[in-house]
C-alpha cells in the first residue's frame, strides 16, 4: 500500500495514520521525495484502503501488491516526466536521443562534439569521465578534471550533460557539474551508491544489470525512489547470454514490459546493448515501436581511434543518418497510433 500524505499534514494526523497501521501488523517506511510525501505499507492483502483514505491529512491510498511499490504503475497510472530544466523534459513528450563518446579523451573532442550535436539539435551528451574496464591497463578515464571542462564547454552552448558516477565519494563532486547520473550496469546492484542517489535532487539513469533481470532493475530504481529521488530513467542495455554474435544481447522485450510494470521512462542504450556499429541503427528504430522514450547512444568524430567502444560507435555522418530515420520512425509511429 501507498499513502500520499497531503504537504500541510500535522505530525498528530501522521501519528494517527501510523497507530491504525501498526495495530494491523503493518510495516512502513515514508519516503519523503522532491514532490510529495508517502508512505509505503507492507502488511495484510486484505485491509479495507479506504480506512486509511477516509483520514485527515491523507491526500491519496493505493494498493500496490508489487515487491517494487514507488515505481509500479498500479498506483501511478499516468507515465512520469522527468524535467531536465524548462527545456528539456524526457518521458512521453517524443524520443529523446543522447550521444557521445563513450569516453571523454581531451577539450578539442568536446568543442566537436558538442558543435556536432548543437547542429543536429541534440541537447544531452553522454561521455564517461570514470570509466569502469574489464582491464585495468585500459584507459580508464579524465576524471574530474576532465568533467570541469566538460562542463564549461557544455554549458556555454546549452548542452546538458549525462555521465556515470562509479563511487559514493564521486557524487559531490561532480555534483555541480553534471545535469544527470548515470549508473552502470556493474553498478546496477550497488545498494549503498543507489541509496545515496536517493539523496540528491538530479534525475538518475540505471542501467540494467550484465545478467540482470527486468524485476531487479526495478528493485534498484526503488531504492533511489524510496530514498528520497523521483527523478529516475530506467535504461535497457543489453544482458549477458550464451550468444556469441554480439557483445551483448539486446531486449526489445524489457521495453513494452517495463513501461507496463512502472510509470518511469525507458531509455535504450543500442551501441552497449549489440556492441556492433551495424547493429545500432536497427535496434534504436525497433526500439522506438517497442515505446522507448529516448536512446543513449555512442558516437564519435573518429570511431576508429576512440580511446573505448570505438567498434560500437557511430561516425558523424552514420548519426546524422540514423537521426534522420528516427525522425521519419517516429513520425510514422505517431500516425499509426493516432
Amino acid at each position: 500500500m501507498i499513502i500520499q500524505f497531503e504537504k500541510n499534514i500535522t505530525s498528530t494526523q501522521r501519528e494517527r495514520v501510523l497507530e491504525i497501521l501498526s495495530k494491523n501488523a503493518f510495516k512502513t517506511r515514508e519516503a519523503v521525495t522532491q514532490l510529495s510525501n508517502y508512505l509505503v505499507a507492507i502488511g495484510k492483502s486484505d485491509f479495507d484502503i479506504r480506512i486509511i483514505g477516509n483520514m485527515e491529512g491523507v491526500n491519496d491510498v493505493h494498493k500496490v501488491n508489487d515487491d517494487y511499490k514507488l515505481v509500479s504503475s498500479k498506483w501511478k497510472v499516468k507515465p512520469t516526466q522527468i524535467e531536465i530544466d524548462a527545456d528539456v523534459t524526457i518521458g512521453s513528450n517524443g524520443f529523446t536521443v543522447m550521444a557521445g563518446p563513450c569516453s571523454i579523451e581531451n577539450e578539442n573532442q568536446i568543442e566537436k562534439m558538442v558543435e556536432f550535436l548543437k547542429t543536429n539539435n541534440i541537447n544531452i551528451m553522454r561521455g564517461g569521465v570514470f570509466k569502469p574496464r574489464s582491464s585495468p591497463y585500459s584507459f580508464r578515464g579524465v576524471g574530474i578534471d576532465g568533467l570541469k571542462i566538460f562542463y564549461k564547454i557544455c554549458k556555454a552552448n546549452g548542452i546538458k550533460i549525462i555521465t556515470e558516477v562509479m563511487e559514493l565519494e564521486q557524487i559531490d563532486d561532480m555534483y555541480d557539474y553534471i545535469d544527470i547520473f548515470q549508473v552502470g550496469a556493474r553498478n546496477s546492484q550497488n545498494f549503498n551508491l543507489l541509496d545515496a542517489l536517493g539523496k540528491v535532487d538530479k534525475p538518475v539513469m540505471i542501467k540494467r544489470g550484465l545478467s540482470g533481470t527486468i524485476d531487479e532493475l526495478l528493485y534498484s530504481a526503488e531504492y533511489v525512489f524510496s530514498g528520497g529521488n523521483e527523478k529516475i530513467l530506467l535504461c535497457e542495455r543489453g544482458i549477458r547470454t550464451y550468444e556469441k554474435a554480439y557483445r551483448n544481447t539486446f531486449d526489445i522485450n524489457a521495453i513494452p514490459i517495463l513501461k507496463e510494470k512502472s510509470h518511469l521512462p525507458v531509455i535504450i542504450d543500442p551501441s552497449h546493448g549489440t556492441g556492433q556499429r551495424s547493429l545500432i541503427e536497427p535496434i534504436t528504430l525497433a526500439g522506438i515501436m517497442a515505446g522507448a522514450d529516448g536512446a543513449i547512444i555512442e558516437i564519435h568524430e573518429q570511431p576508429e581511434k576512440a580511446m573505448s567502444d570505438g567498434q560500437q560507435s557511430l561516425n558523424f555522418n552514420e548519426t546524422q543518418s540514423l537521426l534522420k530515420k528516427i525522425r521519419e520512425t517516429s513520425n510514422f509511429k505517431n500516425q499509426f497510433l493516432s
